[in-house]
């Protein structure tokens, strides 16, 4: 069996690390300024770091939810689809029920969980009575997903935006009424600490406390670690993965109805909404090694690329190498796993 130890991980990302400077280069911009442009737009005033904040919150909560599956061993890597599921009925749900205000932001919220969780629990059904793989079937109902979404804000008795006179209605909801937004966490001037991001750290901390301090948790785990003994010790393996799924589902889904109802867009339904959140947050859960308080910090850094990611092209560092670094970022925190030949599921 290999062996590594805490120099090799260190080695291996500082390599990533300087690959993504080099990468620059070849490009023909400057990895310190670029570096700096990074740091400018993420954190470099009160605009940027609640720009930061506002990305943070829906990859913490992706995040969490992807812990709780991958500790099952049921390994969703559908989260993207169940973004955009979540940010469906969440707009319905916002736009279509007579709810009061202050109710109206807990419904979209709920809405978007049960959505997205059934989504993927569906995933489960698939496995239990066909025996579908879960990765191949989460990652396929994405692209069902994106269907749903754009059939939804194409289709005028839906959710398509209303048509104002002559004007073509474009593919899109309509905004979300001022009640159903997520508002501000305090008062704070100049910085923008939006409830979405108190209701990710909320559920990140309940997800380290229910995996780590209960028996749930303790069962969850051992359907994942070793399926054949949990069997042994009476354990329902195929419902408690069931079970894990629909929960990653609904906090993916919670993900949505953040991103729908906070500043971070334009309060529509539109196609492109999920703006790939799924994805960064499985990646983020992949770094954390699947250990939720982990990826508080790692939600971070990833929003912090998300919000200086744009500040970028004035470097002359083309956008997508943002994706790059992210990318070789995950491979090294992933990459000692591999070599110590141990599941990435802690």
């Amino acid at each position: 069996m290999t062996r590594t130890g805490p120099w090799v991980s260190a080695a291996i990302v500082a390599a990533a690390v300087l690959l993504s400077g080099l990468l620059i280069a070849v490009t023909g911009g400057s990895p310190a300024a670029a570096l700096r442009a990074l740091v400018q737009g993420s954190l470099g005033d009160a605009t940027a770091v609640s720009q930061t904040l506002l990305y943070a919150a829906p990859l913490l909560l992706v995040a969490a939810g992807t812990c709780c599956s991958a500790r099952s061993g049921a390994f969703n890597i559908g989260q993207e689809g169940q973004v955009l599921v979540g940010a469906l009925a969440g707009a319905a749900a916002g736009l279509r029920l007579a709810v009061p205000g202050p109710v109206l932001p807990l419904v979209v919220l709920a809405a978007a969980a049960l959505a997205a969780g059934t989504w993927a629990w569906l995933s489960a059904l698939m496995h239990r009575f066909r025996g579908v793989d879960i990765a191949v079937s989460t990652l396929l109902m994405t692209f069902l997903a994106q269907q749903a979404v754009a059939f939804a804000v194409t289709t005028p008795w839906l959710l398509q935006e209303s048509r104002l006179g002559a004007a073509a209605a474009l593919p899109q909801s309509n905004k979300l009424p001022p009640g159903a937004l997520l508002g501000s966490l305090g008062d704070h001037p100049g910085l923008q600490l939006n409830l979405g991001l108190g209701v990710a750290l909320v559920v990140t901390l309940l997800v380290a406390v229910a995996l780590g301090r209960t028996r749930w948790g303790f069962r969850l785990t051992m359907a994942g670690l070793n399926p054949a003994a949990a069997r042994h010790a009476g354990i329902p393996v195929t419902a408690v993965g069931g079970i894990a799924l629909a929960v990653s589902g609904a906090l993916a889904g919670m993900a949505g109805a953040v991103l729908l109802s906070s500043p971070l867009g334009t309060n529509r339904l539109q196609p492109d909404i999920s703006i790939n959140i799924g994805w960064d947050g499985l990646l983020v859960a992949l770094i954390a090694r699947n250990r939720p308080l982990l990826t508080i910090p790692v939600a971070g850094l990833f929003a912090v690329l998300r919000a200086g990611g744009s500040f970028l092209a004035a470097t002359g560092v083309p956008p997508y190498l943002v994706d790059v670094v992210k990318a070789l970022l995950t491979l090294a925190f992933v990459a000692p796993a591999v070599l110590r030949r141990q599941p990435v599921v802690a």
